[in-house]
């Protein structure tokens, strides 16, 4: 446990030095929010603001615990990660406290979005779906920083996992309803959108921070915060079900990567020249 709380501590103060990263990702979300909140004059949205600072939100937990887990890939070619194993300490606790602290950074980020949320229109009727959100952002987290350091031990270079992280994150985030309705793309968008973890993760996340955990069925169907695939009706508590399946999918393929991952063969020069 002292291993993975010293992993968790040297990625956060990582993250909070780097002032520059910080600002940017607070701040251009909100360019997301301004060009897209014209879109949603759609009947089934109540209010524009807090449906696109939902899908904003969910997508920054998701966008940066993929891209903190990068770090690893400088671990690796700085030869610290080599230090690290070089102790007693199994390869699996090394793993958990790299997406702990992805996880954490994803949320930290997002908490501050959230918060900001509430100076441009934003609002709750009840402190508990404050901690409710906090505890989705949390789990989000958790299941993507596994997707993250999948990639991360597979490509072990910052450009190619930059690449390759790009090239998959933002498809699965605007094929997500997180920006566009799903209902607005065309049937085969929506038809891969249903394969899309990104998607189960938006509509739990929306069904939580905007307060509709009372309504029922088909009006969750009409918010798009349920879907129908042929019969059977994919409610927010089931999106939950599949977004666990996924994290432990992603944990699993993370954790299998990284323990058979070479580190003693990587040096930074190696790792600037090796492509997935």
């Amino acid at each position: 446990m002292k291993t993975v709380m010293a992993l968790w501590q040297r990625n956060l103060k990582a993250f909070v030095r780097n002032r520059t990263s910080l600002v940017f990702s607070t701040i251009f979300p909100f360019f997301f929010l301004y060009i897209f909140n014209s879109i949603f004059s759609n009947e089934f949205v109540e209010d524009p603001v807090a449906y696109m600072l939902a899908g904003i939100i969910i997508s920054t937990v998701f966008e940066i615990s993929l891209r903190i887990s990068s770090s690893t890939i400088d671990d690796m070619a700085s030869g610290f990660m080599k230090e690290v194993l070089v102790s007693p300490v199994k390869r699996i606790t090394i793993a958990a406290g790299q997406f702990l602290s992805s996880a954490t950074i994803a949320t930290a980020q997002a908490l501050i979005i959230f918060i900001i949320g509430f100076f441009i229109g934003y609002r709750v009727e009840s402190w508990l779906t404050i901690v409710y959100v906090i505890l989705m952002m949390i789990f989000v987290g958790l299941v993507f920083a596994g997707f993250g350091l999948f990639l991360a031990t597979k490509t072990k270079n910052t450009q190619t996992f930059q690449i390759v992280s790009m090239a998959i994150s933002m498809p699965m985030m605007f094929i997500s309803g997180a920006y566009i309705p799903l209902s607005m793309v065309p049937n085969t968008i929506q038809i891969i959108g249903r394969f899309n973890p990104m998607t189960y993760a938006v509509a739990a996340f929306r069904w939580v921070a905007l307060e509709r955990t009372h309504l029922g069925t088909q009006e969750l169907i009409n918010e798009e915060l349920a879907f129908t695939i042929g019969n059977f009706t994919v409610t927010p508590m089931i999106s939950l079900v599949i977004l666990l399946g996924f994290g432990v999918l992603f944990l699993a393929l993370s954790t299998i990567s990284f323990t058979r991952t070479d580190f003693s063969k990587l040096n930074r020069s190696k790792a600037d020249s090796i492509e997935w």
